[in-house]
């Protein structure tokens, strides 16, 4: 079995994902939690000087979702033919556009324009998304896709607390068939153990 190290700040954000992968297919991993105080000195030997970075056997790698498609593969996540990867691919992708809307309102420094995008972002953008995944999680038989468990369960499931935090919201409050999807994933023993253990992080 590979060597595998998550590079990442202690938060969750970006980095749970992968986590929950990696956990979700027992995959022993350390989990490197760098301080901002150590970060300075540790940046200029990562790929693109950020994180997280996946380290297998001593390769540092980068990019969070290629990293959680990697892990994928190695946990029969990602599909058992082409087509499914790619429309496995195409939800991850999906939840990611919608991080990233939410991001840009979120780290938004001016406070008028800010107000502004909130309004947007809370009347039209999340509805739209959530509404829509809802249904595609219905019609799946409480996963994301292909009506099984694949990676896009798993990759909602971990970047959830993030988004609720961005947003100051619980995201899920009036989605039934999402929070089943989310359920499944942290019901397994695996996922179970990790959240257990992991350090205290709110980000």
């Amino acid at each position: 079995m590979p060597d595998y190290k998550v590079y990442y700040f202690n938060v969750k954000a970006l980095g749970e994902p992968l986590r929950f992968l990696l956990s979700y297919g027992n995959l022993p991993f350390d989990d490197v939690r760098i301080t901002r105080e150590e970060w300075p000195a540790l940046k200029p030997t990562m790929p693109m000087g950020q994180m997280p970075v996946l380290e297998v056997d001593g390769k540092r790698v980068h990019q969070s979702l290629a990293m959680c498609r990697y892990v994928a593969k190695q946990i029969n996540l990602a599909g058992d033919n082409p087509l499914e990867a790619l429309q496995i691919d195409a939800i991850v992708d999906t939840i990611n556009d919608f991080r990233l809307k939410i991001a840009i309102v979120a780290y938004e420094p001016d406070d008028m324009v800010k107000e502004k995008k909130m309004v947007t972002l809370n009347n039209e953008v999340i509805p739209f998304y959530l509404t829509k995944l809802n249904v595609i999680a219905k019609e799946n038989n409480g996963h994301l896709v292909l009506g099984k468990p694949t990676w896009a369960d798993v990759y909602f499931a971990g970047i959830l607390d993030y988004l609720n935090y961005l947003t100051k919201t619980n995201l899920l409050e009036n989605f039934p068939n999402l929070q089943d999807v989310v359920n499944k994933v942290l019901d397994n023993e695996n996922v179970k153990a990790y959240i257990a253990k992991r350090p205290i992080t709110e980000v």
